[in-house]
């Protein structure tokens, strides 16, 4: 997948969050149309400000099917089962390490660091599912089998770049 950010990602982007892009370091996963859906953030803006949300779903199609799943229950649903399945609390765990990992990784290239978000990651990881969205992008940047509620979440949602460019 091409990761590199072009002026053209740049106005899909806007034209996807109806504002101007911040400090946008890769795109993280290309919808199957080709325009760009999950982004990936430095942990630190260029104003200063600390930023935890290191991948960031932007492809409006997207963020509107995450959303009908969120309004379904499916979070409230996914917490029960976090706190009764030590196994999946494992796995969920291990994706908040991934996680922080990654965007640990990126800051060190760029030399930043953000002590302001040390241990937090994104979507209520490691103890509860507090964002789909979130979860959902770091499913789709990290791949499959990194963390199993969102790709739990990515399977129940419908294709939703067939009908439509993704801006």
């Amino acid at each position: 997948m091409n990761r590199e950010v072009s002026e053209g990602d740049l106005d899909c982007i806007g034209r996807q969050l109806q504002r101007q892009p911040r400090d946008v370091h890769a795109i993280a996963y290309r919808c199957p149309c080709g325009k760009p859906a999950v982004v990936e953030t430095p942990p630190r803006l260029a104003d200063g400000t600390p930023f935890p949300t290191f991948y960031y779903a932007t492809c409006p199609k997207l963020t509107g099917a995450i959303s009908t799943l969120e309004n379904g229950g499916l979070m409230a649903e996914m917490n029960e089962r976090l706190q009764n399945d030590p196994e999946l609390a494992g796995s969920y765990a291990a994706a908040h390490d991934d996680y922080l990992a990654a965007r640990s990784a990126l800051g060190s290239s760029l030399g930043i660091d953000v002590p302001e978000v040390d241990g937090i990651s994104a979507g209520g990881m490691p103890d509860r599912v507090k964002c789909l969205h979130s979860l959902v992008a770091h499913s789709l940047a990290a791949g499959p089998d990194v963390n199993p509620l969102g790709d739990e979440a990515l399977s129940k949602l419908p294709k939703w770049w067939l009908d439509a460019s993704c801006e």
